[in-house]
């Protein structure tokens, strides 16, 4: 635990949260089924929201109840008034949001089907200027928890990792979108959030279903997952299953607590869109309020549950309005 989230943990009050990465403007169209290659369909009107992996996490955090500064870059255009003014209305700290007038804002074309499932493509723009420069150490005082992803430069995530690492602050990586990672970046990892596909690939397998991993799956299958973990450096993951819930991986519990299931929350799916990020958003609020990795998974999986209720990913954040104070206590 960092020094800022075990004072936090002392006092009662809870250490601020850092995001550093993307800030994307999300083109949305809905359609009854994806097409297929080279087929056109006719969608719906386009929508255009504010987006991005990480502006998303800090707008979800926000919501929930976190002190929340986010850190990235946009372009001097009107795609970054949006995402500012909606990361404000979120009450979320862009002080540190950096405006580049040498190119647009970066750019996320979503399609979603009838079913509420989505594919997007990526126009990174401004968020490839993120530079290990923009990284200073003021902005990690207070921070107890710094999320991560992998939508800015890999040099950039990892100046950031090493950042909070020395000041402290506990790192929480979400390996999306999946790509390699240097190997340090694990090492400098406190908790390590993916879904079954990124820990696969993590782990040089195919699928984690040739381990018989699922939503059944034994308590050595997964030991074994968490030992390959422990291989890379990572001794604390969450791994996300969809319809299964997910698992919670903590080689630093007590023996009979390294493997802790949460089951998944059923509700009537609308769009997926920003699921992830709120349940990654739900993680880092709560360990920045001092609670146990278990306990942050259980409220995060009914986060990204209930962001799937509503369309859009930061517009569905208002109904995690109703988990503020859903904080798991720490026991004393």
């Amino acid at each position: 635990m960092s020094a800022a989230s075990a004072a936090a943990r002392a006092s009662g009050a809870a250490g601020q949260v850092l995001v550093v990465g993307s800030l994307n403007i999300d083109l949305t169209v809905r359609t009854e089924r994806h097409p297929k290659p080279g087929e056109t369909l006719t969608g719906s009107e386009l929508v255009i929201s504010p987006g991005g992996k990480s502006a998303n996490q800090a707008a979800a955090a926000s919501v929930l109840g976190a002190d929340v500064l986010l850190l990235g870059a946009v372009g001097a255009d009107d795609h970054g008034d949006i995402l500012l003014n909606a990361a404000r209305d979120s009450s979320v700290d862009v002080s540190a949001v950096l405006r580049r007038k040498a190119t647009t804002t970066g750019a996320a074309m979503i399609v979603v089907d009838a079913a509420g499932e989505n594919t997007i493509v990526l126009s990174p723009g401004a968020n490839n200027t993120l530079e290990s420069k923009d990284i200073r150490p003021e902005l990690f005082d207070g921070a107890a928890v710094l999320c991560l992803c992998l939508e800015i430069p890999m040099d950039t995530v990892l100046a950031a990792a090493r950042a909070g690492h020395d000041a402290g602050t506990q790192v929480l990586l979400n390996l999306s979108p999946c790509q390699p990672v240097p190997d340090e970046l694990l090492r400098l990892t406190d908790v390590l959030l993916v879904n079954a596909h990124e820990a696969a690939q993590l782990l040089g397998r195919g699928s984690l279903e040739s381990m018989g991993v699922g939503g059944s799956a034994s308590g050595q299958v997964w030991e074994a997952v968490l030992a390959g973990f422990g291989r890379l450096g990572v001794e604390r993951a969450v791994v996300t299953l969809g319809g299964d819930g997910a698992v919670v991986l903590d080689a630093t519990a007590e023996a009979g607590s390294q493997v802790q299931l949460v089951p998944p929350i059923r509700v009537d799916v609308v769009d997926t869109t920003g699921c992830g990020d709120a349940f990654t958003a739900a993680v880092a609020q709560q360990l920045a309020e001092g609670a146990a990795l278990a306990d942050a998974a259980r409220v995060a999986s009914r986060a990204g549950a209930m962001a799937a209720t509503l369309p859009g990913a930061q517009s569905s954040y208002s109904a995690l309005r109703q988990l503020r104070g859903s904080t798991i206590t720490p026991p004393t």
